[in-house]
């Protein structure tokens, strides 16, 4: 302060003509003795004044007041001279509720506001990824507003704090033992100091019969670049540190000034005296020290030789807040003296205006609230060899500049607790990974959490995701649950082995039919195929190839035109079949009826009515099938819920009623030819078809009873495997009973193979 006002009253530019004077106070720490000292000040009792270079001839009042150090004192002085507009501008004072100016209307300071630096350092944790913090203050204004408002920003960023505690350089040891019991009992391994460095001093004295390394320290202005707080850690307690500090500066000239004090120059300047005696050991002639034995002060003494705090030029910084403080009263007074009578010559409104740059080109001014711009140095503690440490800048915060760009940090060149280079880890649980979401445990902050892995279906391709979301119908979650795949068409196709299997056997029971066709062609003219319609059993044949056929179109991506296909041309071959069966059925049931006396059954039942049954039975399937192709067809679909990770791709039934209609129709031919070969059975012939007929036909509606079950429980493809399944069962049994008997005489047996032995009354079991 001397320094600045001396600077400014051997200026020739600010206040020419005009010396500033000043007088100063020790409070030593006491808010009451800074309460009656301001008090006096306002009330013209002591001369603190711009005064000219000439005697001054009448008192003074009182324009400024520089400090205080402490929040809670400058809240105690700025409360007393509000009402008087007297400027109250602290170089050190941050807490934040000094700048409510209903309260304080008269506090101005040139250091930023805890406003400011609570969200600083949180963001400050918050980039380093630490979610899980404690935090200790000082308890009183500065560290409890401090805390509020850092604890607030923490909050809506995502960081829980474990404990928050407070403590006075004055309480009683055990509270303080107490709350290193907390740090030691914490899961944290980040701890936010809020403290002034006498604070702080006395933790780390506290803390020298626990071992409280492996803590990653994060520091307030208020002792994150104190030297003697760093020579006091001789138990590397504090060794990593980062936090905040006012940006560092160099006044040019203070330090030759501070080392050019002398205390003859200051006569009458008690203070510097006993000062000097204390600093060099010594003692001056007219000193009133009652120490003996000391060597004499010449007062002459050097004073750069000295490790001591009142040369410490890391608190510069500090020193350029009072130097700034004393231009902007100065600023203030020029602008005042300079001006005409419409001028406000209110000092405090002239400061609050006040924008200049210092001479090492720093911009000085305040907000609405009395506050400068928030800028802060960000230092990391490095301890060096020898054990000094290093206060190393390793970023910037700037509070002036957009949210996302007001921290700006090198992470390359930080040094950590113990001396890593690693980032230390302070969470309550660990991220939960893509594939998870978080899942809060009961009773603890929001910080503490499980990580549940998402439901099938779901994923979270996000860290620390709250939520899984659904994929969309046509997708299904992968096994780590973080990306949504498209779900596996599936269907029977010819290359996986069952429908590859039921192509062989489909193939195969065309191939055996035909075989049996040649063989009837070949012995067409023989009694056993000339008997009961040989027209009807080739017939027969045919449609028995095209049920074998048919069944092909089941396998394969379903389409349009094969869904149409596949139930229709099942529908009409096997209704075809079945009206053969039924018309060589009654062939056999009409020539027994003929062979009575007096019958003649035959002429109503020849080959044409034959062929005409044939004929209108298979057309009744037709009109069925055309209804139903034309009211509501069979289309391909995609069942995305019968099987939840696969689509299926099939034939959805367009119309239940058709295919219910088409079934029911076949069944309904089955069951009339089944009865009627039933009745059949016993008649006498020495080869009676009617009982291979009677057999064949309870194996196809054993096959088809027991199919509806079956199609309907089984999921996706094996469905229309059952189907397939069925087709063949029931066109195998059908080829097997009804012709393979007749191969087996002809092949094997053809001495039967007569019209005698086939006219002959022999009982069947000689057959």
């Amino acid at each position: 302060m001397i320094y600045a006002t001396e600077e400014i009253n051997n200026s020739t530019e600010l206040l020419p003509g005009i010396s500033l004077g000043y007088k100063m106070y020790d409070t030593c720490g006491s808010i009451a003795r800074s309460v009656r000292v301001a008090l006096a000040l306002v009330n013209g009792n002591e001369v603190v004044s711009a005064q000219t270079e000439a005697p001054c001839t009448r008192p003074a009042q009182v324009q400024a007041i520089m400090g205080e150090t402490s929040s809670s004192t400058c809240m105690a002085v700025a409360t007393v001279i509000g009402p008087f507009h007297i400027p109250l501008i602290s170089h050190f004072a941050t807490c934040a509720c000094l700048s409510d100016k209903t309260k304080y209307p008269s506090f101005l300071r040139t250091i930023p506001s805890d406003f400011y630096q609570s969200r600083a350092l949180a963001q400050l944790v918050k980039h380093f990824g630490w979610t899980w913090v404690g935090a200790i203050r000082s308890n009183n204004d500065y560290g409890n507003n401090g805390i509020a408002i850092f604890t607030e920003t923490a909050q809506q960023l995502g960081i829980c704090l474990e404990y928050s505690v407070s403590f006075f350089r004055t309480d009683p040891p055990n509270k303080i033992q107490k709350i290193i019991e907390t740090i030691k009992h914490s899961t944290s391994k980040v701890i936010v100091a809020f403290l002034s460095y006498l604070d702080l001093d006395l933790l780390m004295y506290m803390s020298s019969h626990y071992n409280l390394t492996g803590y990653q320290w994060v520091g307030s202005e208020g002792w994150i670049f104190d030297s003697q707080t760093a020579e006091m850690d001789q138990h590397h307690i504090l060794d990593g540190a980062i936090g905040l500090s006012i940006p560092k500066v160099i006044v040019s000239g203070m330090r030759e000034f501070i080392l050019d004090v002398k205390p003859l120059k200051s006569s009458g300047n008690d203070m510097l005296t006993v000062f000097w005696e204390a600093l060099f050991g010594c003692k001056f002639n007219h000193s009133n020290s009652s120490a003996e034995n000391q060597r004499e002060c010449t007062g002459h003494e050097d004073l750069s030789g000295l490790q001591h705090s009142f040369i410490d030029m890391s608190l510069m910084p500090i020193f350029n807040n009072v130097y700034k403080g004393v231009y902007a009263v100065a600023h203030a007074l020029h602008n005042i003296f300079g001006c005409d009578k419409t001028c406000n010559y209110n000092i405090f409104q002239q400061i609050r205006k006040i924008n200049f740059k210092t001479k090492e080109g720093d911009d000085v001014y305040f907000d609405e609230n009395g506050d400068p711009p928030a800028k802060y140095d960000i230092i990391n503690w490095q301890p060096k060899e020898n054990g000094i440490v290093d206060f190393v800048t390793v970023g910037l915060y700037d509070g002036s500049l957009p949210v996302d760009k007001q921290l700006n940090l090198q992470n390359k060149s930080l040094i950590w607790t113990q001396n890593s280079t690693q980032v230390p880890v302070s969470v309550c649980s660990e991220k939960c990974p893509p594939g998870t979401r978080k899942v809060l445990q009961k009773g603890k902050p929001v910080c503490c959490y499980d990580c549940i892995r998402c439901a099938e279906g779901e994923i979270s391709n996000i860290t620390d995701s709250i939520t899984c979301v659904k994929c969309l119908p046509e997708f299904w979650s992968n096994e780590r649950r973080d990306a949504c795949v498209k779900k596996e068409a599936e269907f029977l196709s010819y290359e996986e082995m069952m429908g590859a299997l039921l192509t062989a056997a489909s193939f195969f029971g065309t191939c055996m039919t035909a075989v049996v066709a040649f063989i009837f062609f070949r012995y067409r003219k023989t009694p056993i195929v000339r008997a009961n319609n040989s027209e009807l059993s080739f017939l027969l044949l045919f449609s028995l190839t095209l049920c074998f056929l048919c069944s092909l179109t089941f396998i394969g991506r379903p389409s349009e035109w094969s869904c149409m296909l596949r139930h229709t041309a099942f529908g009409i071959t096997f209704v075809l079949c079945i009206s053969c069966v039924l018309g060589k059925t009654m062939v056999v049931l009409m020539a027994f009826r003929a062979s009575l006396p007096g019958s003649n059954v035959m002429k109503w039942f020849g080959p044409t009515q034959q062929r005409l049954s044939v004929l209108v039975f298979t057309l009744i399937q037709v009109i069925i099938c055309i209804l139903w192709l034309t009211i509501s067809p069979p289309f391909p679909f995609r069942n995305l819920k019968e099987i939840k990770d696969k689509m299926i791709l099939e034939c959805a039934l367009g119309s239940t009623l058709g295919f219910w209609a088409v079934l029911g129709y076949i069944g309904v031919l089955a069951t009339f030819c089944f009865i009627l070969a039933f009745l059949a059975r016993k008649l006498p012939d020495n080869f009676n078809e009617a009982k291979f007929i009677t057999f064949s036909m309870l194996i196809f509606c054993a096959v088809w009873i027991t199919f509806i079950p079956a199609y309907v429980s089984s999921p996706g493809k094996f469905s229309v495997a059952v189907e397939i399944f069925a087709i063949l069962a029931s066109s195998f049994g059908l080829l097997i009973c009804i012709f393979i008997p007749k191969c087996y005489i002809i092949l094997v047996r053809p001495e039967k193979n007569t019209k005698k032995n086939m006219m002959g009354k022999v009982a069947p079991k000689t057959l």
